[in-house]
């Protein structure tokens, strides 16, 4: 059988069977944003993530979607252990009583259902030990510590910027 971009081939007890694009589960446009920061002697400091560069090559903070019937919180536990290697407890989380609403970016649309063009993102903070971190090398080439004026200055995202700056304002 010739290959066909996007068609996946499956063969299952001896049965092939063919899965196209549009029989593949459709992303859901919810998600999470999760701000890690620690206290350290030189003050609060946040962990950025770099995206690999075929995915934009940006800076953020922990992000991804809901799989399944995932609440917030469950999707950010995930995530923020897929991306980083920290295991949160969900009463760990802070809420930050910030929900953002995005357009998704049109290359990104065909991972949504049909007429999906906005994104709700709800953010949390999680305080953490700073310690090296263990990236998904999918999605991240590298990983920094540092201060919330060189975070600010470094996030590709303004909705990023909103979430760190709730963070900056936490009580130490």
């Amino acid at each position: 059988m010739k290959e066909q971009p996007g068609i996946s081939l499956f063969i299952l007890h001896h049965s092939a069977f063919i899965v196209s694009p549009s029989d593949m589960p459709f992303k859901q446009p919810r998600s999470v944003q999760v701000v890690l920061f620690a206290e350290t002697l030189e003050g609060r400091e946040f962990l950025l993530l770099r995206r690999v560069r075929s995915h934009g090559g940006f800076w953020q903070s922990v992000t991804g979607s809901l799989e399944g019937d995932e609440t917030h919180a469950q999707a950010a536990v995930r995530e923020v252990y897929e991306e980083t290697g920290y295991r949160p407890r969900p009463d760990e989380l802070i809420e930050l009583g910030i929900v953002n609403v995005f357009e998704i970016a049109p290359q990104w649309r065909v991972k949504y259902a049909p007429g999906v063009t906005t994104n709700e993102e709800v953010c949390f903070a999680l305080q953490v030990a700073k310690l090296d971190v263990v990236i998904d090398a999918i999605e991240h080439d590298a990983f920094t510590w540092v201060g919330y004026d060189a975070a600010i200055q470094m996030l590709y995202w303004e909705s990023n910027r909103r979430a760190f700056a709730a963070v900056a304002d936490l009580p130490r």
